[in-house]
């Protein structure tokens, strides 16, 4: 006689529902991108979406609850200052109102959303982050730190920001490839990176120090990483034979997979969501109809499969509400906005069943606050801090709108030193010192473009002589066919270069 032995957890029964259509966003263009990115990003107080947009890159604000829900008009204002297609957005962790965007035109804008959403298009930043030489797809903030932004480009760089200054703490070159995701681990004092060339990697952001790398999955297409809460890692990618693969890992032994399993032949994008406060994991794929979930646990198999949740049509993309942003009096651990092709964006619960009204401790320990632990320059400097966590039994509410400042040490605009008679215009309070470095950093960005003037020169020069060359083999061609040689007045041409160098 046998019998089977049901596993003991206050999530085995987690379902899954979709809320009415009137309840929902319609009428979204969303991006037609193929890049591998969510284009949603979610808080409590918005829903961003990456969108279609004529002459640049934009994405569209949606205030949460009921203030704007069911079809949005067609003329609704934008988020629209970038001159390509952006492709990726995240909300700061610390700032409701303020949200970083990564662009195809190189550069990563941070902006301010005003509390109740924009009433026209909006395409002044507050600061632009210049650094990249080709597009940015990938921006992520830090979880503990004010003000820290990561970016990774097409440029196989990763680069992360003081957003209050504007300038570059830490470049990070060791990729050999594209950047695939990048994912801090609970206190921000690891970078866990997947890149083209199928590896994983763990790296000091501070000095850009990698301390572990591993192959993860044999296929070529994009795998993702993240850090679970207490320091495992969980990944998604592909076989050698294109089949949809999951894993987890101990940081210190990468290479050999504690867990690694098959899930299917489909060829969209797992992207990993992540709940750091009851451990499950939601696998939504790209082009899938479906979300399934699960829970990691210490016992075996450590990912133990949930449900899945079924939808009628396939996803472009999906956000995942914080915590904080969770109904509690009706249980709901998890919320997602779910993207498709018809312009629908989704919004999906996910619910423990529960009969009684109070709150369930068990399901709502302390979750991740908006209160930052440190300052980017105490994070800068080798301190690490816990993440400041708040508890949910009064409910959450968004704070107002705080002012946000941004003190440009690097444009040499605002340090240029006043003529006699005038006002000083320059934040170094006439330190000899402060300017002296700012003339210095001026000089340098001067040297740097001059090099850059050279080699297009250089370009031109070459492409120059072979605009030549074909001209003078055509005009050779001409005079053998033609009795008169030089009856179009080729030979008397002065070649390209010279014309160009008379008009420099």
């Amino acid at each position: 006689m046998s019998f089977r032995v049901v596993r003991s957890s206050k999530f085995r029964h987690v379902y899954g529902q979709a809320l009415k259509r009137e309840q929902c966003y319609d009428n979204i263009r969303v991006s037609k991108s193929s890049w591998d990115s969510t284009f949603c990003a979610v808080n409590p107080k918005f829903i961003a979406i990456i969108v279609e947009s004529a002459g640049g890159g934009a994405f569209i604000v949606l205030p949460q609850g009921n203030k704007i829900s069911g079809r949005i008009p067609a003329d609704h204002p934008l988020v629209g200052g970038h001159k390509g297609p952006v492709l990726d957005i995240a909300w700061c962790p610390h700032n409701d109102n303020i949200i970083a965007s990564g662009s195809e035109d190189c550069v990563v804008k941070v902006w301010h959303i005003p509390d109740g959403g924009l009433i026209k298009t909006l395409t002044e930043p507050i600061v632009d982050l210049v650094y990249h030489q080709r597009r940015v797809g990938l921006v992520l903030w830090h979880p503990t730190a004010q003000n820290v932004l990561l970016t990774a480009g097409s440029d196989n760089q990763v680069v992360i920001w003081n957003v209050g200054t504007g300038e570059a703490l830490v470049e990070i070159d060791c990729h050999p490839d594209i950047v695939y995701s990048a994912c801090f681990n609970w206190d921000g004092s690891e970078l866990l990176t997947t890149c083209k060339d199928k590896k994983i990697r763990m790296i000091n952001p501070r000095t850009g120090e990698v301390t572990a790398e591993a192959i993860a999955h044999e296929g070529s297409k994009a795998t993702r990483a993240i850090f679970l809460r207490h320091g495992l890692v969980f990944t998604t990618g592909f076989s050698k034979m294109s089949e949809r693969q999951y894993s987890l890992r101990t940081p210190d032994c990468l290479e050999e997979p504690i867990v690694m399993v098959e899930l299917d032949t489909s060829n969209g994008v797992m992207f990993p969501l992540y709940d750091p406060d009851t451990n499950l994991i939601y696998l939504c794929g790209k082009g899938d109809s479906v979300i399934r979930y699960f829970e990691i646990t210490a016992e075996p198999p450590f990912v133990h499969y949930i449900n899945t949740f079924q939808t009628p049509d396939p996803q472009r993309g999906i956000g995942m509400m914080p915590k904080r942003g969770c109904d509690v009096t009706s249980c709901e651990i998890a919320r997602f906005y779910r993207l498709n092709n018809s312009g629908l964006c989704q919004v999906i619960t996910m619910t423990v069943p529960r009969k009684s009204e109070l709150f369930q401790e068990d399901l709502y320990p302390d979750t991740l606050g908006d209160t930052p632990a440190l300052t980017a320059e105490e994070w800068h400097e080798g301190k690490d801090a816990e993440p400041i966590l708040i508890s949910l039994k009064d409910g959450y509410k968004p704070p107002e709108s705080k002012s946000v400042s941004v003190t440009r040490k690097t444009n040499m605009l605002n340090k240029i030193p006043p003529k006699s008679g005038g006002k000083a215009n320059d934040s170094s309070g006439g330190d000899p010192g402060a300017m002296e470095k700012s003339l210095k950093d001026f000089a340098d960005e001067l040297r740097k473009l001059k090099v850059i003037i050279v080699k297009h020169e250089n370009r031109i020069r070459a492409l120059e002589a072979e605009v030549a060359l074909t001209r003078t083999q055509d005009g050779k061609t001409d005079a053998e066919d033609v009795d008169g040689a030089g009856g179009d007045g080729l030979g008397a041409r002065p070649p390209p270069a010279a014309l160009a160098s008379d008009e420099v």
